[in-house]
């Protein structure tokens, strides 16, 4: 069964790996991180580990049951006044088994639990209808239409955690 991780240092080399994998099948909906993004990666894991460590974000990765392969990555980003915004992508590979659903309820649990949130945000393409379909699942309810930084058409949505998981 695959396992949900904090994100640590010595996921790096494998987490580059999953980027660089599925930079074509994330490309579909979500905006491409660009080449310099992978070029920079090893300053950039290193950053999301301190903003960890300053808890202004949790990094989350969700590993297969070979213990190295990533499948997917669940983040709480902007950690402020008890909110955050939750962002998730999982490897194509590892799509339409619930697996997604599974991990962002586990994040939301975190989130209430581990970090003391009170209210999760989130926004996705309107053409990415697995990640409308989780983000669902999980309790979030739409909140709005919006221009998403790619300058595509999205939707926000919100979560409250202060009720039972």
């Amino acid at each position: 069964m695959p396992e949900l991780q904090r994100l640590r240092a010595d996921h790096a080399p494998a987490l580059l790996a999953f980027e660089r994998e599925n930079r074509a099948w994330f490309a579909r909906t979500i905006s491409d991180r660009g080449d310099a993004y992978f070029a920079d990666f090893p300053a950039r894991h290193r950053a999301l580990l301190t903003y960890q460590d300053e808890g202004t974000d949790h990094f989350h990765v969700l590993v297969a049951d070979d213990a190295t392969t990533i499948l997917g990555r669940f983040n709480l980003l902007d950690i402020t006044d008890g909110e955050a915004e939750l962002g998730f992508r999982m490897a194509e590979s590892a799509t339409g088994r619930g697996l997604a659903t599974e991990a962002a309820q586990a994040v939301c649990h975190l989130a209430a639990t581990d970090y003391a949130l009170t209210s999760l945000r989130a926004q996705a393409n309107l053409d990415n209808l697995a990640s409308h379909a989780v983000l669902t699942r999980v309790g979030f309810t739409v909140t709005g239409e919006t221009v998403l930084r790619n300058g595509r058409a999205g939707r926000r949505y919100v979560k409250e955690l202060g009720h039972a998981l």
